[in-house]
């Protein structure tokens, strides 16, 4: 994500580090992810996409709330920075929606919004697929999460109407597809009701 604090601006075919990133605007609302130090723009999402992070985002608020857990849930506003490329040029991951602890949080109150590889990794990170990201959601950002240990990933697949729910087991993901009443069993919120068909019913 391309955050308005920052002045520094950039040719899009220029290469950025981290720092450059975080500071980049080119005064336009276009947000973008940083993929081996390249700006992707990300493309204004479909009506449907928002109604999914939307819903998603209740869901997620509502069992936090019923549950009495101390986390929060983060609406296309978050980066983490991905292990790709530490060594040579940076990934910045901008996920459709994330879970974390309140405290994490809290603790970004004063710098940029972004989760470093040293940092604790959230709970649990949704990504809506779109036309555009398709390749990305289900392969390159599904290997980066792993490394990064992030126990909990749903691929949200309105194209396909599906939801892929990754689990992280000894160090890979296992994979379960669940379409229409299937129940979507999360290790994250233990005893959520929500069938992976039921976010499209959602107003």
């Amino acid at each position: 994500m391309a955050w308005a604090r920052g002045s520094v601006s950039a040719p899009s075919t220029a290469r950025l580090r981290l720092a450059e990133y975080l500071a980049y605007s080119d005064g336009s609302d276009t947000r973008y992810e940083l993929v081996a130090g390249e700006l992707v723009p990300m493309a204004l999402p479909t009506g449907r996409h928002v109604q999914i992070q939307k819903f998603l985002s209740q869901v997620f608020e509502a069992e936090i709330a019923r549950q009495q857990l101390p986390w929060t849930t983060i609406q296309g506003g978050l980066g983490i920075q991905s292990p790709r490329g530490s060594h040579r040029w940076d990934t910045v991951r901008i996920p459709d929606g994330v879970v974390l602890p309140l405290e994490q949080w809290q603790e970004m109150g004063s710098r940029e919004a972004l989760i470093r590889p040293e940092d604790p990794p959230p709970l649990l990170v949704v990504e809506v697929v779109s036309e555009s990201s398709r390749a990305a959601d289900y392969r390159a950002k599904r290997a980066e999460y792993c490394v990064l240990g992030i126990g909990e990933y749903w691929v949200v697949d309105p194209l396909e109407e599906k939801v892929s729910l990754l689990l992280l087991h000894e160090g890979w993901y296992d994979v379960l597809e669940l379409k229409g009443s299937e129940r979507l069993p999360s290790k994250v919120f233990v005893g959520l009701e929500l069938q992976a068909g039921e976010h499209d019913s959602s107003q």
